[in-house]
């Protein structure tokens, strides 16, 4: 099986690459693409380098028919919301594009592409409701999550005719990322994380009321490869599933914090942005991922548990 990753030099890529690289023979058949060059990419893996908006890239990558797709590359949301062309360009017209290549193939007599898409939680829009479960019906209110939630749609529809395999998991906030300016607004889940137990001063932008959803990056590359594998028959209609995740709020992080530095809370002041809260700091607790549990994708353990791994590999 041929295998297309995009954003593979990303941080959930860069993960994937080296899950996908684990299973035997992997290696020769991974095709990754990213505007720069993944680090360490597996012996074998082939590497092409450009803008996943750029027909010419689109032509190179599918000079040999590919099997499957994971398909990670995106604008993320406060990027997406200052410059609504490029966003529109890399998280929608690009996906449209990527799926249409692998309408071609199907068109031309191979077995539809099973197409893995990385969507997002920001499908759901503000005011966010004080339930979510797989019956809430998404309300974007934000260019990014209007973007994934329209190629969630259009995954559905290729998929009942028959022209693609399509699944897409929406994530939460993956813990711990680097420290990397890319526009994500909700980047604060993983700065309260990783800068108090660095020894650095961190001001939130959120109150400690808030309320978030999250996972650690193992638990994130593990799903997308389950929901991946699953058969077609798994997922119904409906391709979009909501990652498993813990619903807790800032206090509660910043606990946890604590409890592997007692010095580290004293650490994190907070300046909130209504904004930014409305948004990513009001994610209900009481909340169901049981369509996704059904189907063999599984949360976290505690945050606890994804701390210590962060500290453990860091």
């Amino acid at each position: 099986m041929r295998i297309l990753v995009t954003g593979a030099a990303g941080y959930l890529g860069s993960a994937l690459v080296r899950a996908l690289a684990h299973e035997a023979g992997a290696d020769d058949r991974l095709l990754l693409t990213d505007r720069v060059t993944p680090a360490d990419p597996p012996r074998g893996a082939r590497v092409e380098l450009g803008e996943i908006d750029d027909p010419a890239l689109h032509e190179r990558l599918f000079a040999t028919p590919i099997e499957a797709v994971f398909h990670l590359a995106g604008i993320v949301s406060g990027a997406a919301e200052a410059d609504y062309g490029l966003g529109r360009r890399v998280n929608l017209d690009a996906t449209l594009a990527l799926l249409d290549r692998c309408r071609a193939q199907t068109v031309s007599g191979h077995m539809p592409v099973r197409f893995t898409y990385a969507s997002s939680i920001a499908v759901y829009g503000v005011p966010l409701p004080e339930r979510i479960d797989d019956d809430t019906e998404p309300r974007p209110t934000l260019s990014y999550g209007t973007h994934k939630r329209a190629c969630e749609l259009v995954i559905d529809d290729l998929s009942r005719r028959g022209l693609v395999d399509g699944r897409a998991l929406r994530f939460s906030g993956v813990l711990v990322r680097p420290p990397l300016a890319n526009g994500a607004l909700s980047g604060f889940n993983s700065d309260l994380v990783r800068e108090p137990l660095a020894g650095r001063d961190y001001v939130c932008p959120v109150s400690p009321e808030s309320t978030i959803w999250v996972t650690s990056l193992e638990r994130a590359i593990a799903n997308l490869l389950r929901l991946a594998a699953l058969d077609a028959g798994a997922l119904g209609a409906r391709r979009a599933v909501t990652t498993p995740s813990l619903a807790l709020s800032v206090a509660d992080v910043v606990a946890a914090v604590k409890r592997f530095d007692a010095e580290a809370s004293r650490r994190i002041a907070y300046r909130a942005d209504p904004r930014i809260e409305a948004q990513f700091g009001r994610w209900p607790l009481d909340c169901s991922f049981a369509r996704a549990l059904a189907l063999g994708l599984r949360a976290d353990e505690s945050i606890d548990a994804i701390i210590r791994q962060h500290l453990e590999t860091t």
